[in-house]
Order: C-alpha cells, then structure tokens, then sequence
C-alpha cells in the first residue's frame, strides 16, 4: 500500500522541492540550465516501456527518471563529494525501508512507474500526477545534502550578514563628509584659481571684481569691490596693445563699460615703510560710472577723513550719506562740511587718496556696511568735462599702522610749511595762539558803527584777565559787500577808532568776499570790465548771479581772469593804506554759493578749486589770519575755520568730532567758533550791563541773561563750550563771560585763562614746530597717541599734541562722564593724583565749573 502522509508533511515536502527547483537556477557551482535537463530526461523517456498498468509502468517510468538524475548528478558533483556508500548506483534495485529507515537512506529509492505517457520536461518536475512521498523525500534529502555541502564550500565572506544600521549610518556619514570636502577644495581652489596675485600683497578676484590687499604680516587690511553695478557676469579681458600704458601698469577691460588699470607706485623703503598703487577707471560710455566701494564689516575697520556732515560721526562708518557731490556745503542740509580733502584712512593702516580731477561722488552704508567712491559729471559740480567719459583715478596706500601711515603721507619733510615764511608770518601764528579773537558779527549793519566796537574792546579790557587780539570785523564794514571801501555813514571816524585799538593792543582784522552785491558800487564797473564770472553757453558780457548771505543777488569775481586781480589788491590796499587794517579773513562760502552755471575764464574742475586759488592768489601779497572754507592747504599762518554752530548741546557735541577730521585731513591749524555758539548778536547786547554796573537781569526758563528781548546763549552750555575752547588752538569770543553778571562764571574764566596760560599755549607753541614739519595736527585724536580698539571709538576727547588729553563735558546736567586715559603715567587736573592709563575711568566726577584734564608725566615720577 502507498504511505499515507499528513497534509501538513506533504505541505513541507512541497515547499522544499519549490526551494530545490529554485536553487537549480542560482548555483552556477553544479547544477546545469532547464536545457540540459530536459534532454537528458526526454532521452530517458523515450527508453523506457510504455505498459498500462499503473503500477509496473509507473514504477518503471519513475525508476528511469531516478536514474537519469543519479547519472546526471554523478557526472556533475566534484570527485571529492562522492564515496562509495552514497547509493548513486543504478546496478541493482532497493528494498524496500521503514519510514524511520527512509529519512537515513541518501537519493535512493524505489519509485512507481506510471502509466501516463511522459510530457519532455525537467525531470525535476513535481507536478501532482507525477508526485510520490518517496519521490518527494529522495529528493529533497539529496538536494538538501548537497546544498548542504555547497554552502559549507562558499567562503565565509560570501554569506549574508544580518543588517548593521549603525554601519550604515556612519558610512553615509563619512560620504556625505567626502562629498561636502571635495565641493569645498572645489570651490576653494576656483577661488584661488581665478585669483590673481598683484604686486606681492594685491589679490584680484576677476569674475567677482573684488579686490584685497595685505599688510606685511598677511593680514587683510582693504577690501573693496570693484566697478559696482556693472552686470555680475561680465567677463573682463586683457587691454589691447593701443590701450596699454608705457608704465608697466596691469591693464583689464570689460568690453565696451570700463577700462582698468593697476599700478605700484615706486617708493623708498629707507625713508618709510609706505606702499601705494595707482588705481584707473576709465568709462567706455556715456551711462556708465566708475564705482568702487571699500569694506568695514567684514574687514573689522574704521574709517576717518573726507569731511563732515550732519549725518555723519565719528568714525566715518557709522554715519550715513548718500551719493553726493564732494563739494563743500552747509552741514545741515545735507551736504559735506565747508573743509574737505580727498583722504580716507582705515584702522588697519590703509588710505584712499583721490585725484583732484575725478568727478567724485561718496556715499557711506547706503547699502551696506561700506563707503563708496564713484566718478560721475553732472551740470553742476562737474559741469567741466574734463574727459569724454568719467574717469576715477586715486591711490591705495598701505604702511604697518595708522599712526605711520598717517605721518607719512601728510609729512611735509620734502616741502615743509615753514619753508618761505617771513618773521612777520611766525608772529601772527604765535600771535593767534596766545591771545583770543574777538568776533564783532552783528546780525543787520545798521547795528555795527564805531561807538560798537569801542564799546566792546573796552569791556575787554575791563575784564582784567583775558588778553587784548585781534578785533575780527565781518563784512558789515562796507555799506554793500563789494564795495570794498569803508561805510562812512556809520563809521565816520574809524581810522581813530583804529588808532585807539592799537593803542589798547588789539589787532583789527577785517572780513572780505569775493562776492559783488548787485547794489554795490562796483557792480557796474566789474561788469564793464568784465571782471566776473559769466554764465555758461551765454554772452560772456552778462554776469552769473546767486545768492549769499544776507543778499539775494551777487556776483562773483572771476579770480582767474588776470585782470580782476590786480583790481581786487588795489581796493584793499586803499583801506590798509587809510585805516591801517593789520589782516583780513577770507569768507569764501561754500561751492554752492556759486552760480549755477557758472562760467569761468580759465576752466576750473569743480567750483571748489575757485576758493584754492584766490586763497593762493592773496596769501601771499595780503596779511591773511583765516579763511572759512577749504580744500587744500593754506600756507600758514593761515587758520582754516570751523563751519558755523548754533548755540545747542547738539552743536557743542559735534566739535570735536569736527576739529579732529579736519585735523586727520591734513589741517593742523584749526580755528573754532564762537564760545557758546556763532549766533548773530544785535549790537545792543553790547550795552547789557558790563562787569563794571551791575543791574538787574530778568533770568527765563532757560537759565539764559535776557535784557530788552535779547537772549545769550544758555549759562551751563556757555560755560561747558568754554572750559574746552580753552585747550583748542585758538579761542573766539562773541559773548563775553561778564555779560552773565554771574561770579561763578567768572571766576571759572579768570580759572581757566590761568590754565591756558600755564600749560595749553606752551605745548601748543612746542607741537607747532611738529605741524610745520610733519603736518600733525596741533589737537589730536587718541589713536594718534594710543593704540587699542577704545582708542578708535572715543569722540568726545581730544589730546594736545600727545601730552594732554582733554575730556569736556557735553551734554545738558552731566557732573559725571567715562574718561579713557591712553597708555602711560597722568596728573589729573582737578586733584593732582597720579592716574595709570591705558584704561578706563568709570563715574568719573566733573563739577560745572571743572573740565577733565590729564597731563602726561614721566613714568619713573610714580615713585
């Protein structure tokens, strides 16, 4: 009888044959392809018999099979797999076992022909009318025993092992490291690569147009990006031959935009460790203007210099202006401040110098934290063009530090200022900075007469303690400016007041313009003569008219016609010589105060260089002691003036930023305003009770003297705006400090012209001689004298040369303030003690009538 089987056996039993039939195709080690097999069972087929009988046919039929695949098998597995009791042998017939005996025996056993004619086919086909149990168990046994085998001969290496997924985890880790290095040597190395190396320390970034420059130690101390609004991707390309410079410059052009070119300039390393390069610009086309803009943010620097205005600080950075015109202007509109230079320098040890000749705009974080320089005509500023297209020339320089930088380039050891200056010249300087000027500036003319400044000198002179001057009239000593003769009307006898002055020791200055009112008596004859400026594209006869001042229609004398000036010297000369003038302050205005189309014979770059060359036209044939406004040098002992300040905190609060710009622009000798503020002051003020008649004074809200409507400045801003006039070099009065009827402010005068007396005037006389030979200024910032970060920011303290720092008071009710000392050993002013420097003082106490000061001592006094 057939074995019956479970159907759960029968269900394992097929799953094996299923994995078995499987393996045939996935061990390439000794089993062959379908193919093979099938021929070689068809062949086995058609050689058996073909009975009916179920039984007999069957058994035959599946015997042969068995055989087949036991030759088969014999022919395939390696010699070493095989032995002799492995029943792989068809020469004789099994018996028949026991089940127990059946799971012992290997690949043999009897099986049941069938009588069912066999389809060609694998012969390892299990399909249902071919199945048997016995069948079934020989050959699952002999194919799990050769796979058996099989596995056991596969290296260890080639076995699947179970999931790591921390393996897996780290091994993409290390990838995503690898990709994220190479796309950074990637770029890193472009970088480098499309960076070119300029002259040791100059790198050139082309596709980026940025540019950097090193010091000696490697470190970057500029950085600027280079023809700004230019489209990004512009590629630039090597000049032409034609468009190359003789002199060695590198030469890049963008086609058709700009034109580039970079040059180091020779230098003298034994005389100083200063380096410059010469940078280019030149516009290919009309709308296109070279614009370049110098980093502070990321390069972690400062700026100082250019100029002043009412948005801007100290530093320069952190103000803001927008692209305008570098002319000067009025503060409070808006527009650079009445002296300028083409100078920046940075905390780094690098400096911006521009040529005269560009049409420069500057604008400070407007879209960044950077300060850009644009060249740019327009119908005004830079109406003349002096090019086709703008062009933007200036030099880069760069030395180990600020301070040596800063001596180097505004040294004049080649030319220096003292070089020509009459003894006469030396006085008038020494004379300026020991005694005060006193400024007669009454708001209407009619107020100015010779009872005025009588009046005025005489309370002076009452005061007992401040010294006599010079009496600095403004232009109210003619009947309209222009006239350039004295008003007889209202100073019938001025050549004896004059004489009176000189008898007390003053000095009498008098203020004069180059403008002619229209109602003066010169108009008519200037425009005869045609010694004005003209208007552009019009008859040269019709003069350019604007406005100033207190007029609303003037003329401007043409100083580069060579008539006019001959004309101007006759005039003046004419009052020296009947009223005995000592000087004369030139009140120049401002570049906007000329004409809008203004027209001159010789053409001028912008209508600042106007006021450069009638001050250099006049200071050498007239007794010159100040100008009002600047953009060069004047040779001394020429003061370039402050601009005018109202009388405000906020006004008090701005000089000293501006007094140090001007200074670091190359200015050493600076004239403040008026203490307490250039406000006009009726000549009736005059009359307000002096030091000698007391009487009664109404006192507002505003704790300021009011006598008949006429108001002074506030006391506690008058007497804080003193105490630092005092240590500036020179000092101006308006207001007299008796005009206050207040003992407490004159007894702090009477303090702080002692103060002056005693330790101010000598080392300003001592750093004198350091201005006219380096062109350091008499009043310092601290970073000329101290290194550090603090040293940078501070801009409320100034030092005298390097050996009095100064700390006034500037805001409304402050008794205390933050005093940075600079390295070194200091006498306080107030208590006498020794202070250790290089360190703030917190809290530090300033009564009202105190101003901070330390003067600097040798270290070796501490013990």
């Amino acid at each position: 009888m057939k074995p019956s089987y479970s159907s759960c056996q029968l269900s394992r039993e097929s799953r094996l044959n299923a994995f078995a039939q499987t393996f045939k195709y996935r061990s390439p080690l000794w089993i062959e392809s379908d193919s093979s097999l099938s021929n070689s069972g068809s062949r086995g087929s058609r050689g058996g018999s073909d009975e009916g009988s179920p039984g007999g046919a069957g058994s035959d039929s599946l015997h042969s099979s068995d055989s087949s695949i036991n030759n088969f098998l014999d022919s395939k597995i390696p010699e070493h797999h095989g032995s002799s009791g492995s029943g792989l042998s068809d020469d004789h017939a099994d018996p028949v076992l026991s089940d127990d005996d059946h799971a012992k025996t290997a690949l043999r056993s009897p099986r049941r022909k069938s009588t069912a004619p066999r389809r060609s086919r694998s012969e390892f086909s299990m399909d249902d009318d071919e199945y048997s149990p016995a069948t079934s168990l020989t050959s699952v046994n002999s194919l799990a025993s050769l796979l058996k085998e099989k596995l056991q001969s596969i290296p260890q290496k080639m076995r699947k092992k179970p999931t790591d997924y921390k393996l897996r985890a780290f091994v993409g880790l290390m990838f995503l490291a690898v990709v994220f290095f190479v796309g950074f040597a990637y770029v890193l190395y472009h970088q480098q690569a499309l960076t070119r190396a300029y002259f040791d320390s100059v790198q050139f970034n082309e596709p980026k147009r940025l540019i950097r420059i090193f010091n000696k130690d490697d470190v970057e101390i500029l950085k600027a990006n280079l023809a700004v609004g230019l489209a990004p991707k512009k590629k630039a390309y090597p000049c032409l031959p034609e468009h190359r410079k003789a002199d060695g410059s590198e030469c890049l052009e963008w086609l058709h935009d700009l034109r580039f070119y970079l040059k180091c300039l020779p230098h003298d390393p034994g005389v100083d460790n200063t380096t410059c390069y010469s940078v280019h610009w030149k516009a290919l086309r009309p709308d296109i203007s070279p614009t370049d803009c110098f980093d502070w943010g990321d390069t972690k620097v400062h700026w100082y210099g250019a100029g002043q205005s009412s948005n801007l600080t100290w530093p320069l950075n952190f103000g803001s202006i927008d692209f305008t015109s570098f002319i000067t202007g009025d503060m409070q509109k808006s527009q650079w401040s009445n002296v300028l230079t083409r100078y920046l320098i940075n905390s780094k040890g690098a400096a911006i110098i521009v040529d005269d000749q560009t049409p420069l705009q500057i604008s400070v974080n407007k879209k960044g934290k950077d300060i850009c320089i644009r060249a740019k005509y327009d119908d005004f500023a830079y109406a003349n063009r002096l090019t086709e297209f703008p062009e933007m020339r200036y030099n880069i320089c760069t030395s180990r530090d600020m301070k040596s930088l800063h001596s180097s380039i505004h040294s004049h050891r080649q030319a220096p200022l003292w070089d020509g200056l009459k003894p006469a010249d030396m006085q008038t300087l020494d004379f300026l900075i020991t005694e005060p000027i006193w400024q007669i500036a009454p708001r209407f003319k009619h107020e100015l007469q010779d009872e005025t400044i009588s009046r005025y000198t005489e309370d002076v002179i009452d005061l007992g303690f401040l010294k006599q001057g010079h009496v600095l009239i403004n232009e109210f000593w003619q009947n309209e400016i222009g006239d350039l003769t004295v008003d007889t009307s209202r100073f019938a006898t001025l050549n004896v007041t004059v004489d009176k002055l000189h008898r007390r020791g003053f000095k009498v200055a008098f203020t004069v313009q180059p403008f002619i009112s229209t109602e003066s008596r010169n108009f008519a004859e200037t425009v005869q003569k045609r010694l004005l400026i003209s208007e552009r594209n019009s008859d040269r006869r019709i003069p350019a008219l604007t406005r100033f001042k207190t007029l609303a229609s003037a003329a401007v004398l043409d100083i580069t016609n060579n008539r006019s000036v001959p004309w101007f010297l006759d005039k003046l000369q004419a009052v020296i010589d009947e009223y005995h003038i000592d000087s004369f302050f030139l009140d120049l205005g401002t570049a906007y105060d000329m004409p809008h189309y203004y027209h001159c014979e010789k053409q001028i770059i912008n209508p600042d260089q106007y006021k450069t060359i009638f001050t250099k036209t006049f200071e050498k044939t007239l007794n010159v002691i100040g100008v009002s406004s600047a953009v060069s040098l004047p040779r001394p002992p020429i003061f370039v003036s402050l601009p005018p300040f109202e009388s405000s905190w906020e006004a008090l609060r701005l000089v000293i930023p501006t007094i140090l710009t001007y200074g670091v622009n190359g200015f050493p000798f600076i004239m403040p305003g008026a203490v307490g503020g250039d406000i006009y002051w009726p000549g009736s003020e005059q009359f307000l009770p002096s030091a000698r008649e007391r009487g009664s004074v109404e006192m507002n809200s505003n704790n300021t003297v009011q006598e008949n409507g006429i108001e002074l400045p506030e006391r506690e801003l008058y007497m804080r705006w003193l105490q630092m006039a005092t240590f500036l070099p020179v000092m101006k009065f308006t207001h007299l400090p008796s005009k206050y009827n207040d003992e407490r402010v004159l007894e702090m005068a009477k303090n702080l012209t002692l103060l002056r007396q005693k330790w101010v005037i000598p080392l300003l006389l001592k750093f004198k001689r350091e201005a006219l030979e380096e062109g350091l200024p008499l009043v310092r910032p601290l970073w000329l004298v101290a290194d550090g970060e603090a040293a940078l920011l501070v801009r409320d303290e100034f030092v005298v040369g390097d050996e009095l720092v100064v700390a006034p008071v500037v805001n409304k009710g402050q008794t205390t303030r933050e005093v940075y000392l600079p390295a070194g050993l200091w006498q306080d002013g107030i208590d006498g003690s020794l202070r250790k420097g290089n360190r703030w003082m917190h809290e530090y106490k300033v009564p009202t009538d105190r101003v901070a000061y330390f003067l600097r001592k040798p270290d070796d006094m501490r013990f």
